[in-house]
């Protein structure tokens, strides 16, 4: 039983750099050490263990699973493996961290919460971007009133790579754009359509624009890329009172323009009167703290204290089920797309053939 005088075990199992940055994270948590460190690399595995020396090493999950002083076990490998992982952390009666997204479908996503419910332990999933500085912000402002009705928010998440042998661009990118729009409207949408493009492995999208629909009546339009002459990472928001820019890339990565439209309805025929508002723009000063630091000592915290609330968990399900809506818009404007599942299965014949080769 998780007493909160004692320190907490935990496990990471990838080693990957996803993987280090948990590692990196636990070792400045006081209330949490990193007891066991997994992978079925052996080369990489040795590689962490110099670096980690504290940590037992092992290519056998079930080493972890059976070590009874162990709490916590963190799962950051492709996400083909996250469903059997997690339901196996559970089920060994372990809380479990999932890096995004969740699960390779809604279905799976829906089993792994209702094993951690049925087992009382605390399950979570990386989405590290709702406890970002910024994110966090620009929910205060929309939540406030401060922006005024929110008309529609756009977001371009782009970059030159790296592109993923097993899951398409929408696997990769669109967790964090999906679950900072339903965070921020508390809301997901109901609307979902979608294009785009395999430009460069055959079966496997690089490129999306999707457009979405929420109950409230925002629109958001999301560009997602692996071929891109620059990395952006932007959203803007625009309310009828004021509009924001985040760019996560930036120094300021929040502005706020105090811009707007007005109109008043014509009085008589041929009236159309519109006036065009522009006012500060202010960056407001955010707290230096590390997002992955935060949301860590948000699921220790979670543990020690015996709080199991589901609501970032409910969040995790939503966006797997928006990746499906968006892969079901794709293959109806465009055709069959790459699902996460094993390498070897989900790769297409160039690809495989080129492994095979390798």
């Amino acid at each position: 039983m998780t007493t909160p005088d004692r320190t907490l075990g935990v496990a990471v199992c990838g080693t990957g750099w996803c993987a280090a940055q948990h590692i990196s994270a636990f070792q400045k948590n006081p209330r949490a050490r990193v007891t066991w460190i997994c992978d079925r690399d052996p080369g990489r595995l040795d590689h962490f263990g110099t670096r980690y020396p504290a940590a037992g090493a092992t290519t056998d999950f079930g080493d972890l699973l059976a070590d009874p002083d162990l709490d916590a076990v963190v799962i950051a490998t492709p996400v083909f493996t996250h469903h059997e992982l997690a339901a196996a952390s559970l089920r060994a009666g372990k809380h479990t961290f999932v890096e995004k997204p969740l699960a390779s479908s809604a279905a799976q996503a829906e089993e792994l919460i209702a094993l951690a419910q049925e087992r009382g332990l605390m399950l979570m999933c990386g989405h590290t971007f709702l406890y970002s500085p910024p994110v966090r912000e620009i929910k205060r402002l929309i939540e406030s009133g401060a922006l005024g009705e929110i008309y529609f928010i756009s977001s371009s998440r782009v970059n030159l790579g790296l592109h993923q042998r097993d899951v398409s661009v929408v696997w990769d990118l669109a967790p964090h754009d999906f679950s900072i729009l339903i965070h921020w409207l508390g809301q997901s949408p109901t609307r979902v359509s979608a294009v785009g493009r395999d430009s460069i492995v055959p079966g496997i999208p690089d490129v999306a624009f999707i457009d979405l629909g929420f109950p409230s009546g925002v629109l958001a339009h999301v560009e997602l890329s692996w071929l891109a002459p620059s990395k952006l990472r932007r959203m803007v928001i625009v309310g009828s009172e004021k509009m924001v820019v985040y760019d996560d890339s930036s120094t300021e990565p929040v502005r706020i323009f105090d811009h707007g439209v007005v109109y008043r309805d014509p009085e008589t025929f041929g009236q159309y009167q519109l006036s065009y508002r522009t006012g500060d723009i202010v960056s407001p000063r955010l707290q230096a703290t590390e997002p992955l630091a935060l949301e860590l000592d948000d699921f220790v915290e979670a543990i020690v204290s015996g709080r199991r609330d589901g609501g970032m968990i409910g969040l995790a399900r939503d966006v797997v089920a928006l990746i499906e809506q968006t892969e079901r818009a794709f293959a109806d404007s465009w055709g069959d797309v790459v699902r996460p599942s094993s390498p070897d299965a989900a790769a297409p014949p160039a690809l495989a053939a080129a492994r095979s080769a390798g």
